[in-house]
C-alpha cells in the first residue's frame, strides 16, 4: 500500500503542469454552469434579486447591459477556459465581474456567512488572476495553437517559412 502511494506521489510530482490544467478546467465548468443557469433561468425574481443593487446605481438600462455581460462572459468565458483557448482573455473578461461580486455584492455578507458567497467569489477571483497571468497549460488549445502555453506577443516577430529552392 505504501509503495502504491509513493508511486502515485512520484507520478503527481512528475506531472505538476497537469494539475493546474485540471483546476482551469474545473473553474471553466463552474463558470459555464453559472452562465447557463443565468441564461436558462426565466424566473424574474432570480434575475431581479441578483441585479437589484446594480439597478439602484445604474438604472434599468445599465442593469440590462450588466446582466447580459455577466451571462455571456460566464457562459462563453467558461467554455473557453474549459477548452483552454484564449485562456488569458477569457479569464481577464471575468475579473471585473468577480471583482464586483467580491467588493460590491457579497462584501456586506461578511466572511463565514452561511452561503459562503464572499469566500467562494474571492477564490474564483484569485484563480482568474492566476490564469490571466499564467495562461493555459499543455492540456489546452492555446498550447496546440500558439506554442508552449502562451499567446504570441505583438512585439515578437513570427517565424516565416523559407520557400523551397528549385
Amino acid at each position: 500500500m505504501q509503495e502504491r502511494m509513493q508511486r502515485l506521489i512520484d507520478w503527481a510530482d512528475a506531472h505538476r503542469e497537469y494539475w493546474l490544467d485540471g483546476v482551469r478546467i474545473y473553474l471553466g465548468l463552474g463558470l459555464l454552469a453559472r452562465g447557463l443557469l443565468m441564461i436558462t433561468n426565466t424566473s424574474p425574481g432570480y434575475i431581479v434579486d441578483f441585479f437589484q443593487r446594480a439597478d439602484d446605481a445604474w438604472g434599468w438600462l445599465g442593469t440590462g447591459f450588466l446582466m447580459h455581460y455577466v451571462m455571456i462572459a460566464h457562459f462563453i468565458g467558461g467554455l473557453l477556459l474549459v477548452l483552454g483557448f484564449l485562456t488569458r482573455l477569457a479569464a481577464l473578461a471575468q475579473i471585473p465581474i468577480l471583482f464586483g461580486a467580491v467588493f460590491l455584492v457579497h462584501r456586506q455578507d461578511g466572511v463565514f456567512a452561511l452561503g459562503q458567497s464572499l469566500e467562494f467569489s474571492a477564490l474564483v477571483l484569485f484563480l482568474l488572476a492566476v490564469f490571466t497571468i499564467a495562461g493555459a497549460g499543455k492540456l489546452s488549445l492555446d498550447y496546440v495553437t500558439f506554442g508552449p502555453g502562451r499567446m504570441p506577443r505583438p512585439h515578437e516577430e513570427q517565424p516565416t517559412r523559407a520557400l523551397p529552392s528549385i
